[in-house]
């Protein structure tokens, strides 16, 4: 039974909508405006404060015997010179916590003689200034003993409470603590809106010279997101419909733009599946630049598969090839030796021995070399790979001294020349060309190694004095299975190796054509 799944143009259109109503579903759910409220009842308490905070040092200044200030307590914050210091508002209901409910005031000490003289005379302004703006409002001495209120708790300490503690060390400090939203003015259906659900506490320090002569500390519900929208509603509900509307002619004119081509690159895809060549053509309808590269993807995608398989055809045919040959005479001397040795000589059994064990010596250096091959093609740096090609030239030199040939080092000046590529990758395929110059150039042959910095590559050059590589032969000498060594063991898969390291780190090798011997040029990445 085939699973059911929507078609394109139904995700499209249900994914615009979602994400057109997202501004108005924000408004219910996410309440992203509800931080902005608290900040604006922050604000509002810290301007209270503030002018409370004022009158107050003036009431206590003028209370104050001589000598009374210098006996208060010194703040922790060290005074500013600067003439504007703005207290800003950063309570935000997504990062900040919510306190447990301010306690009842606990039973304090005796309060501080000036405080208490001092704020006599402003309870009466605090209580005049609740009825319109709805905030509990208390001054606090140096001990944080309420010395002025308009609730009934003078004489009582708010010291506990953790921003009362930080305004009388010296800093403003603001919270948000829990509160029963059923007890909102707005009735229970407010409860909605989180912000019926917390209130806003701000402590304001009273400060002169560096000294602490109390706080006041101001608490109040913000309005609810609920009551600032609920005038809008009907701008709101137009607006959601207009979004509506928008998201379906929108989602409509997606699909026809998406859905057309990549149903037509479904049924390529389906075609190349089935194995079809030369099936991946590029989309008749390529409106988008996604629509466009995938496309393009399909039809590198295609035409790699491709590739692959015939490599591999070919791959196969060669190894067959390869392995023919040894593998038949290994078969003549096993069907030689199982009918004729009891008659043969000593020196004709062990000629025919002495040829198996180069035929299965030649289907050993085979196996390990394609396995080497397969490794290179098949290799995935990791993108942080840094070889020192002076390095590992020299350490190169040393492993040739005695095994030849001579083999000469052409440094830049600047030795420090670092390639884009792992040392033992960039050492294999410099071996590689420096044993081909042993094995083809002649005994007495030199070979060089130069290398040199080109923009953003590093250039390398194996040359020999040899007789070099004939006309015939030198479009083929990265040819696999390759070599005019085969008598003496050579492979014909030395160069493809080297080949297929360097193309794993993004390099490259040829063969120069106008020069005298064989010289090979290598360029590879810079790194960085």
């Amino acid at each position: 039974m085939t699973r059911w799944r929507p078609r394109l143009r139904t995700v499209l259109l249900a994914v615009n909508l979602a994400l057109l109503a997202l501004p108005l579903g924000g408004v219910w759910f996410l309440r992203v405006y509800e931080s902005a409220l608290l900040r604006q009842t922050e604000s509002e308490l810290i301007g209270q404060g503030v002018l409370i905070a004022a009158q107050f040092r003036a009431e206590w200044l003028a209370a104050a015997p001589a000598g009374a200030l210098a006996a208060m307590p010194a703040s922790a914050t060290p005074p500013s010179a600067d003439r504007w210091q703005p207290i800003p508002a950063t309570l935000d209901l997504a990062d900040d916590p919510v306190l447990p409910a301010a306690p009842a005031a606990a039973a304090g000490a005796e309060a501080e003689p000036v405080a208490r003289r001092a704020g006599a005379p402003i309870r009466a302004v605090l209580l005049s200034a609740q009825r319109h703006t709805l905030a509990g409002m208390r001054i606090v001495d140096a001990k944080g003993v309420i010395v002025a209120s308009t609730e009934d708790d003078q004489g009582r300490s708010l010291a506990a409470l953790e921003e009362v503690a930080s305004a009388l060390r010296g800093a403003p400090a603001s919270a948000l603590r829990a509160r029963d939203a059923k007890a909102y003015p707005g009735g229970p259906g407010w409860a909605f809106s989180r912000v019926a659900e917390v209130r806003v506490h701000v402590a304001i320090p009273v400060v002169e010279d560096g000294r602490i002569l109390g706080a006041v500390a101001l608490r109040r519900t913000p309005r609810t997101l609920l009551q600032a929208l609920w005038g809008k509603r009907y701008h709101l509900a137009a607006l959601a419909a207009l979004l509506f509307a928008a998201g379906g002619a929108l989602a409509v004119f997606t699909a026809l733009t998406v859905s057309r081509p990549v149903a037509a690159a479904v049924d390529q895809a389906r075609r190349v599946a089935a194995g079809e060549r030369d099936a991946v053509r590029p989309l008749p309808h390529r409106y988008t630049r996604e629509v466009a590269d995938l496309s393009a993807s399909l039809d590198a995608m295609a035409r790699t598969l491709e590739r692959r398989a015939d490599y591999i055809r070919d791959f196969a045919a060669e190894i067959g090839h390869e392995f023919k040959t040894p593998l038949a005479s290994m078969r003549g001397a096993v069907e030689l030796l199982r009918d004729d040795l009891d008659a043969m000589s000593p020196d004709d059994r062990r000629r025919f021995l002495d040829n198996l064990g180069g035929d299965v010596a030649r289907l050993d250096r085979l196996t390990r070399r394609l396995l080497e091959l397969a490794r290179a093609d098949a290799a995935r740096p990791a993108g942080d790979e840094k070889a020192d090609v002076g390095a590992v030239a020299r350490a190169l030199a040393e492993r040739f001294r005695d095994s030849g040939p001579s083999l000469r080092l052409a440094p830049p000046d600047d030795d420090a020349v670092v390639a884009a590529i792992d040392p033992e990758s960039l050492s294999s395929a410099l071996a590689c060309l420096v044993e081909n110059a042993r094995d083809h150039a002649g005994p007495g042959a030199t070979a060089t190694i130069g290398w040199s910095v080109d923009g953003a590559l590093v250039r390398l050059r194996v040359a020999d004095d040899g007789p070099g590589i004939s006309a015939g032969n030198r479009a083929r000498v990265f040819d696999r299975f390759f070599t005019t060594a085969r008598d003496a063991g050579g492979t014909g898969l030395g160069l493809p190796i080297a080949r297929g390291r360097l193309a794993a780190f993004g390099g490259t090798i040829r063969l120069l054509d106008d020069a005298p011997g064989a010289v090979f040029e290598i360029d590879l990445p810079r790194a960085a």
